[in-house]
């Protein structure tokens, strides 16, 4: 095992410019998660650290080792891409195997590691079969498998759950990150599903444009977002933006867009009149008789354990999550709250967070 570490990274076709100066320190046995939207750069980033892109500026660090120039097959890591990238003429042990064949490794060493990865997978009893005979999640095990037999310094998984079906998709996550507690070996994880992210990793990079936005643990990002793009991008549903004045009195108030307001958290540095957008989780707004805010409801989502709806509120349509059910129904006028300390507030102008 190894950590990894990029020091103002950079990548560039021509005059395009996709990552920019990207410095980020993955500790040994850690677990990475790059997120981010389609062209943000996160898979070119993962392929400049497996050696299947050039770096256009920076370094790459494997451990102590500088492994700019250094070839894919000499960088000591294993990677799994969106396919499976199986040789369909091949047995799954051959499959799991091939790599040791071509170090010509010795068969009882082959065997012995191949059995032992298949015993973590649950594939024994599949060796003797060609992929063509293997669902979509056990041929996606044999790619992890054909990792693991390797031994790497370090995983790289390159949206491996892409091609998967929802419900498969949940269950290959879990596994995956069972077997990450169980090998404790560096892995990096590129994906665009930011609920995958929050569930797998030790820290998250969210990146958008190139750009590293924020790195942290999944809940440090969930609960203090350094921006507008994070704040939107982390939760699901997704956090709700309003538009909002501020009115200082004796404290601080969001003023809407229809004159209704929001008590804002203390201490932020704010004056009045001043322009802000007010963040707030579907699950942090209150359904209550004595709420300070008037909405209209225009859609109910009954889930059974809980209830998603979505309410017209100062003229933006605004998602409340609450467990539980509800008689509402849309033309409904309902009542709403929410707990000042829940709110985020960001300037509309650099979209950063305040306070």
């Amino acid at each position: 095992m190894a950590s990894v570490t990029l020091e103002k990274v950079q990548k560039s076709y021509g005059s395009v410019h996709v990552l920019h100066e990207v410095d980020l320190e993955i500790a040994d046995g850690e677990f990475v998660v790059l997120v981010g939207p389609s062209g943000c750069g996160k898979s070119t980033l993962l392929r400049m650290i497996a050696g299947l892109e050039e770096v256009s500026g920076g370094e790459i660090r494997i451990g102590e080792r500088l492994v700019n120039d250094v070839a894919p097959k000499d960088r000591d890591i294993a990677m799994v891409f969106q396919s499976y990238a199986l040789y369909p003429h091949m047995d799954v042990s051959s499959n799991m195997g091939f790599s040791l064949i071509l170090k010509k490794a010795d068969k009882s060493a082959i065997e012995s590691r191949v059995g032992a990865a298949a015993k973590r997978l649950g594939l024994n009893g599949f060796l003797s079969r060609l992929p063509r005979q293997l669902s979509g999640g056990q041929r996606q095990r044999v790619a992890m498998g054909r990792a693991i037999v390797r031994d790497p310094k370090v995983f790289l998984f390159d949206e491996p759950l892409s091609n998967l079906d929802a419900k498969l998709r949940v269950h290959m996550r879990t596994e995956i990150k069972a077997l990450h507690q169980q090998l404790r070996t560096t892995s990096v994880y590129v994906t665009h599903d930011q609920i995958e992210a929050m569930t797998m990793a030790d820290r998250i990079v969210v990146m958008h444009d190139g750009v590293v936005q924020q790195v942290g643990p999944p809940l440090d990002l969930y609960d203090r977002p350094a921006n507008l793009f994070v704040a939107g991008f982390i939760g699901s549903p997704g956090m709700n933006f309003l538009q909002s004045t501020v009115a200082k009195g004796g404290k601080a108030d969001a003023v809407l867009a229809d004159g209704q307001k929001l008590r804002l958290p203390d201490g932020l540095p704010l004056k009045d009149g001043d322009q802000v957008i007010v963040g707030l989780r579907p699950e942090h707004i209150k359904l209550t008789d004595h709420g300070s805010l008037d909405a209209e409801v225009e859609v109910v989502e009954p889930l059974g354990l809980s209830t998603q709806f979505y309410v017209k509120l100062a003229g933006q349509q605004v998602c409340v999550f609450v467990m539980g059910r509800t008689n509402m129904r849309p033309g409904d006028i309902i009542r709403l709250s929410a707990d000042p300390a829940s709110l985020h507030v960001f300037d509309p102008s650099s979209g950063n967070r305040i306070g």
